[in-house]
């Protein structure tokens, strides 16, 4: 059986992989997004639905953030955003582009929460977060091995009723009824499910799933 460490270390040489096989894959990566929004396309779909869920001045962990194009929209619009990501380009870009946030490299499979507490973004030792969105099928680069682990530690990040938000598509090796397994596992509670960032109802033979879900409190504070 694979170990928990060797699981992580296979999602971080995975994507290391992909940057050594093509040097310009961040760069052509992050581009498309540019490109995207150049033509006037909504990208903001999964950032409106975080906002909808947290008012202004929640703290937000954008996990598996990228250039920052989720958490820099909610930064602008004040929220107190923390994002992490393995790309050190990725991470670049985000702090460039959307300063007010707070941007890190690292895996999620063992990444640090309580790093990130810098301009009161939330931390474990604090309140923790109020929202976690980990969108763009980022949970799906994840080791099998390393997807509980990495769940379990966004669960001990979030505050006590704070929300966890992910997406991610089929036919990625990551199951819908597998995620929801791993979600129970780690702590976690699946309130809704969506075919879609803008709540289309989610089916049996949906092929996308945003997924929202929250800490199971302890028994002795469970209300009937």
């Amino acid at each position: 059986m694979q170990s928990e460490n060797e699981g992580r270390a296979a999602y971080s040489h995975l994507w290391d992989r992909l940057r050594a096989e093509d040097p310009e894959h961040s760069a052509r990566y992050a581009q498309r997004w540019r490109d995207l929004a150049a033509e006037g396309r909504d990208l903001d779909g999964e950032a409106r639905l975080v906002a909808a869920l947290a008012a202004p001045g929640s703290a937000v962990l954008d996990a598996g953030c990228g250039q920052g194009r989720l958490g820099g929209y909610l930064s602008e619009r004040g929220y107190r955003v923390a994002g992490v990501d393995l790309d050190e380009h990725l991470i670049a870009e985000a702090r460039r582009a959307f300063p007010r946030a707070e941007w890190r490299v690292g895996d999620l499979a063992e990444f640090t929460y309580p790093s990130l507490d810098a301009a009161g973004a939330g931390s474990r030792e604090a309140r923790g977060f109020d929202a976690i969105v980990s969108a763009g099928n980022v949970l799906t680069f994840l080791d099998p091995a390393a997807r509980r682990p990495a769940l379990q530690g966004l669960r001990g990040a979030l505050a006590p009723r704070g929300r966890l938000v992910t997406g991610f598509g089929a036919g990625r090796g990551y199951g819908f009824d597998e995620y929801a397994e791993d979600l129970a596992a780690a702590g976690l509670a699946v309130q809704h499910r969506f075919s879609t960032w803008d709540l289309r109802p989610f089916e049996a033979d949906s092929d996308f799933l945003v997924c929202i879900s929250a800490v199971v409190p302890p028994a002795d504070d469970a209300r009937p």
